[in-house]
């Protein structure tokens, strides 16, 4: 056997195995938080340019489109937009689970409407620098949240 023949076996049979088993040759990003958990509660801090930004960017949002995210706002209440907004941030952020109340409201509001939410906060200035990485995550919270919900229904129904 020559060296190109070795060196073509070589190359097939890593390229199976990588295709039959892709996470062999991928770090596990998941686990790891898109911010140190000790600085998370400092991305809310706001600069004067930062500010500008989020006021340009809201007043050129399209009238239907501020309607239908106040629309979606609605649905979850209030509480679950001041509330929930940083629970659902801080588990897409730093890996902290959203409390059962908050996937109660997350759901609430209809897939549609929360991952509508989460695009608009990963637009604002403090979080968009995250807004490529995050759309994994986001809908791993919705998949997380809507299972626990129709769990906890699947059982209240059982107990009825």
């Amino acid at each position: 056997m020559d060296t190109k023949t070795i060196f073509m076996a070589f190359f097939i049979i890593t390229t199976l195995v990588s295709s039959a088993y892709p996470f062999l040759g991928q770090e596990d990003v998941d686990d790891k938080p898109l911010v140190n958990p000790a600085e998370f509660d400092t991305l809310d801090a706001l600069s004067p340019a930062s500010q500008e930004y989020n006021i340009y960017m809201l007043e050129n949002l399209p009238p239907k489109y501020k309607t239908y995210l106040g629309t979606c706002a609605d649905k979850m209440g209030l509480s679950g937009i001041s509330e929930c907004n940083e629970d659902v941030l801080s588990e897409i952020l730093i890996n902290k689970p959203v409390s059962r109340e908050c996937c109660l409201m997350v759901v609430r509001a209809g897939k549609e409407c929360y991952m509508e939410i989460r695009k608009f906060m990963f637009r604002l200035y403090q979080l968009k620098r995250f807004s490529s990485q995050v759309s994994f995550k986001t809908n791993e919270v919705w998949n997380r949240c809507s299972a626990e919900v129709e769990s906890l229904s699947s059982s209240q129904d059982h107990t009825i």
